[in-house]
């Protein structure tokens, strides 16, 4: 293995060889489960017909992933810290790929459901450990510059991942999963000969297995009940299951506020702030996720779009996001996050309430092309601000954990809203197939959708009091604007000091 130009403090210097190789590896890491979340809901409607599923066979195939990605996100960071955050990232890419594998192979609905459960394992292995390399990796004058190039090249990846995996579903919805595997084998390469092992040796030798364990307790009884409410003779399933998930949640809240080394600190949640960005993040993530699953399905099923246009349907969305986040971040910190935090939302809502207009006769220029801008333009207002926001809410120490805390809440968010949505708006059984049943369907739920983000914009209004930086106990060590965020399947995870990283247990 070559040596790299190390500053004195042991960190990588942008534009040398082995820097570029870190970035490489945690540019491909995240991509591979950012794209695979996303690709997956192209690949529903020829996954449905394929293994002849229901609408609830296709909710937990999106669910599945999430559920254990949300449930163990945390928990991820925290193994990085203690036992090497290259090696936690590498088993995860492992995992990931090996999951993989049984998805594209699966013979049958419940099958491809158990794998997608075990790729979210490895998902939330990788996640953290991305940014957390970087994090550990780089000099502290470098850091904020590697994690630019690092969105900005993620970015890039997910501009091309709508095309790509567009493609790879007119060929075979099997090959969106089996290409995940020679893209693993260039990680774990790469990761073995390139990127340096670190850890936190002051990191808690106690895990908090107890509270992830009831967080996965009681988003799956929770999410099965909801899911259960669209079948026939569903109700009493739905409120044994849905009372069994609330009950394990409660009993999370309470062991955390008990526990010395708890998963989620409560002291986060005692600035009003904190817990106001996170209901933001709970009403519009929620939105998101029912609306990125239908969307893709009404265009298929109703318009009669390919796979490979209804993928890139809301490519400019990326692209918004991609030229404007870290500009509007900047004006963030200006006037404060509450105007943005209030406008956004609402322009988004107005862009799903176009969609409306999306129908058999759609095509995309005319009826889709001016609901995405307007959708990416509410987006683009939104997202930076809102994770300036949960950082700045945070003293530094607890940084890493909080923005894990609402990647975990954005993900809970999406999983809930594609298992009640769909049931509300009537989308069951096989009326994803009917396009008269589907159109119908799709209607309530934009209408559902663009009144969860009104609700967003309502609670940002009432609740965001604080300008960014007024009572912040501890200075940001990375300019906020340099946390651009360009997917839009969950906010920016932030990295900090080598010893407090995403995911981290308080120490």
């Amino acid at each position: 293995m070559g040596r790299a130009a190390v500053a004195p403090d042991g960190g990588l210097r942008m534009g040398t060889p082995r820097a570029r190789w870190v970035l490489l590896t945690t540019v491909l890491g995240s991509g591979l489960a950012f794209l695979d979340a996303t690709v997956v809901n192209v690949a529903l409607e020829r996954i449905g017909t394929d293994l002849d599923a229901g609408f609830s066979g296709l909710q937990w195939t999106v669910n599945a992933y999430t559920l254990t990605l949300a449930s163990l996100i945390l928990m991820g960071g925290s193994l990085g810290d203690r036992f090497g955050r290259r090696r936690v990232f590498v088993v995860g890419v492992v995992w990931f790929a090996g999951a993989s594998l049984l998805c594209g192979l699966a013979p049958d609905v419940r099958t491809l459901i158990a794998a997608r459960a075990l790729q979210g394992v490895g998902g939330a292995l990788l996640t953290p450990g991305s940014l957390a390399i970087i994090s550990a990796s780089f000099h502290g004058s470098d850091r904020a510059a590697a994690v630019g190039a690092w969105s900005g090249l993620g970015g890039v990846a997910g501009a091309i991942g709508p095309f790509l995996g567009g493609w790879l579903v007119e060929w075979s919805w099997r090959a969106v999963f089996l290409v995940n595997l020679p893209l693993a084998v260039v990680i774990v390469a790469v990761a073995a000969r390139h990127v340096p092992e670190s850890r936190d040796p002051e990191a808690t030798q106690r895990l908090d297995w107890a509270g992830t364990g009831l967080v996965a307790a009681g988003l799956g009884c929770l999410t099965y009940g909801l899911t259960a409410a669209g079948e026939p003779g569903g109700g009493a399933a739905y409120l044994a299951w849905g009372a069994a998930g609330v009950v394990a949640l409660v009993a999370f809240a309470l062991a955390q506020r008990r526990s010395t080394n708890p998963l989620v600190p409560p002291a986060l949640f005692r600035d009003p702030q904190f817990s106001a960005a996170n209901a933001v993040t709970l009403l519009v993530y929620a939105a998101l996720g029912a609306l990125f699953v239908l969307l893709v399905l009404q265009l298929q099923v109703v318009s009669g779009f390919s796979p490979l246009l209804a993928g890139t349907a809301l490519l400019p969305v990326t692209v918004l996001m991609l030229v404007f986040s870290a500009r509007v971040g900047a004006m963030a910190q200006r006037i404060g996050p509450r105007p943005l935090l209030t406008a956004g939302p609402l322009v988004a809502a107005a862009g799903v309430l176009l969609m409306l207009r999306i129908g058999p006769d759609a095509s995309y220029v005319p009826d889709v092309l001016p609901a995405a801008v307007l959708f990416g333009a509410g987006l683009t207002l939104l997202v930076a601000p809102l994770t300036a926001t949960v950082l700045d809410s945070a003293a530094d120490r607890y940084a890493g954990v909080a923005s894990g805390v609402n990647n975990a809440v954005a993900r809970a968010a999406g999983l809930l809203a594609v298992a009640v949505v769909p049931v509300a708006a009537g989308i069951t059984g096989d009326a994803y197939t009917d396009p008269t049943a589907l159109g119908a369907g799709f209607r309530t739920a934009m209408l559902i959708c663009a009144g969860l983000l009104v609700a967003g914009s309502l609670t940002a209004a009432v609740l965001v009091r604080r300008p960014l930086g007024a009572g912040r106990p501890e200075p940001a060590r990375i300019p906020l604007e340099e946390c651009v965020h360009c997917g839009v399947t969950g906010p920016q995870l932030y990295p900090q000091e080598p010893a407090t990283t995403a995911g981290e247990a308080p120490r």
